[in-house]
């Protein structure tokens, strides 16, 4: 009996209730809500659903969840249903029943979890986007776990995802860099809004080394050579750091196409269609003050240049005609401020803001080593990278503690934590329960204690009935929906909070029940059956860390 199937009882039994009385009372499926409780004396599944149709009935809820369990005490695989309070309902399964789910787990594998929700949905998910002029910083490397994450459960919900980054290689930063590169190849001191550090000066001799003619060249004409090779160098650098992440892109979109293709002007010819397009004071502007945007903005300036928005409204109308149904853009803490003119930019093109266009924001990420905030990096000068964290913990440990928290929170690393091999850790109290299950693998199969007994299969689960189990398999019932939700709500720290969960519930199951049995006691079907439940923990185990782009180690 699986909470699907439960809902599905309990929206019946509501109708035929309603029915019964003349009434029209259907549910939808948010209102039938099923929780754990938090005493399992209470059962396996609470409701509140009696509470939530009584009055549209026109029953008190207490009698209506006194109807609604004589109903489910029905049910096949439902050993008990209770009323409690004003009119709560506590089922409790049958042993058997709970117990099956680690047979369909096992049989499952690594489709156990995945749903249908975002089937034939397109979905382009744009993060990290750090410009081209330095390392991965700390910010990035956030996006870059949380993004790759997300990408992976947004397409386990059936979603077509291509992730892509934003190549910011137009404006003035890149003005920038290639006059820091020519400084710091000349000897000279990093020019005013320059950027520094010893990568600035390590490119510049790779650029030098490839290219020693640019000692002969004018200024301007070195400095090109600087901007382009340069450029080139640097973001082989981010991408090379990226893959080591484990993080890949489906495309790596140039921002400069964007005015080299006549994407700008395409942009701004289909929003004058639209008549959302006026002239004022010798500019172009977009009137996004009719979408909710505080203030018009100037697509064009009055000397023909064109605005930061401008690539913006380019970029955007791109992905739409490329074919994506919807577009997440995933944004660093000082981007708060373009969420407004976005959904206006959005809504102009006749889209839908919040649902064709979504916008994350990150919150800022600091180390800390020894309870000290770590301030500089001894490659990029100025702020910690992406290097500078993997290096101290290693990818594993990065990804999983940049994922954990809300993206909505700061978040504060502490170095010593994550790199301590102990359950205070939780990447390690995570990896380590998956590891548990490998090794009681092998212990159970050097023991003989294999699911098949004499050819047939023992698998048995109404042996299932210590509370330890109990809780383990209704922890493990949760995996489908939680993955669910996190894809819904583009909250992958979700998957990580519930590893942690299942990890302590099967360390507690581990102490409590024997898969192997001890000394003088005869190998029976509750071990064998025992033995599916350690493959089904690993499984999910793995499912879910696969989820976040992190290992699942056999050993530690």
């Amino acid at each position: 009996m699986t909470p699907a199937a439960l809902q599905v009882a309990i929206r019946d039994l509501v109708g035929t209730v309603a029915a019964d009385r003349g009434v029209d009372a259907a549910l939808s499926e948010a209102e039938i809500v099923l929780e754990r409780p938090r005493s399992r004396e209470h059962g396996d599944w609470a409701s509140t659903v009696a509470m939530r149709a009584a009055k549209r009935i026109g029953m008190a809820p207490r009698d209506l969840a006194a109807q609604l369990a004589t109903g489910l005490q029905r049910l096949p695989g439902v050993a008990a249903v209770d009323v409690a309070g004003p009119g709560f309902i506590n089922i409790t399964l049958e042993a058997a029943a709970a117990g099956e789910l680690a047979r369909r787990i096992v049989t499952e594998g690594e489709a156990y979890g995945r749903g249908e929700a975002l089937t034939g949905v397109r979905m382009n998910l744009e993060f990290v986007s750090a410009n081209p002029t330095g390392p991965v910083h700390l910010g990035g490397t956030r996006w870059a776990a949380v993004g790759d994450s997300l990408a992976r459960i947004l397409a386990a919900q059936g979603a077509d995802v291509a992730r892509e980054y934003y190549f910011n290689d137009h404006g003035a930063q890149i003005d920038r860099f290639s006059a820091s590169l020519l400084a710091a190849h000349l000897g000279e001191p990093t020019p005013e809004d320059g950027y520094g550090g010893a990568y600035i000066g390590e490119i510049a001799a790779r650029v030098a080394a490839a290219h020693p003619e640019v000692d002969d060249l004018p200024r301007e004409e070195a400095r090109e050579v600087f901007r382009r090779e340069g450029v080139d160098l640097m973001f082989g650098d981010i991408r090379s750091s990226l893959h080591d992440f484990g993080v890949d892109f489906d495309v790596y979109f140039h921002e400069n196409s964007l005015y080299e293709s006549g994407a700008v002007e395409h942009a701004v010819a289909r929003l004058r269609e639209l008549g959302h397009i006026y002239e004022a004071d010798g500019a172009t502007w977009l009137r996004t003050t009719e979408f909710g945007d505080d203030r018009d903005r100037v697509v064009l300036k009055s000397n023909g240049e064109a605005a930061y928005i401008a690539g913006d409204i380019a970029y955007y109308l791109n992905k739409r005609e490329r074919g994506f149904d919807r577009c997440l853009i995933m944004l660093g803490a000082d981007h708060h401020g373009y969420i407004g003119r976005l959904m206006a930019v959005a809504a102009a093109f006749g889209d839908t803001p919040y649902v064709n266009l979504e916008v994350l924001i990150g919150q800022m990420v600091n180390l800390v080593k020894d309870g000290v905030p770590m301030r500089m990096s001894k490659r990029a000068g100025t702020v910690i990278t992406m290097e500078d964290l993997v290096d101290a913990v290693g990818v594993d440990a990065a990804r999983y503690t940049l994922v954990r928290s809300s993206v909505d929170t700061a978040l504060d690393v502490d170095l010593d934590l994550v790199a301590k091999h102990t359950n205070d850790n939780p990447v390690y109290y995570v990896q380590y329960a998956h590891a548990r299950t490998r090794s009681v693998a092998r212990n159970a199969d050097a023991a003989g204690v294999t699911r098949h007994d004499g050819g047939e299969d023992a698998f048995d689960p109404a042996l299932l009935t210590h509370p330890t189990e109990s809780e383990l398999l209704g922890t493990l019932e949760q995996f489908p929906r939680t993955v669910e939700r996190a894809a819904e709500l583009r909250e992958p720290h979700r998957i990580a909070r519930y590893l942690e969960q299942l990890a302590g519930n099967y360390h507690r199951w581990y102490d409590s029940c024997r898969i192997i049995p001890p000394a003088g006691e005869e190998l029976g079907p509750v071990h064998r059956t025992r033995r599916v439940v350690n493959e089904a923990v690993g499984q999910v185990l793995r499912n879910g860390l696969g989820l976040l782009g992190v290992g699942a180690p056999d050993r530690m």
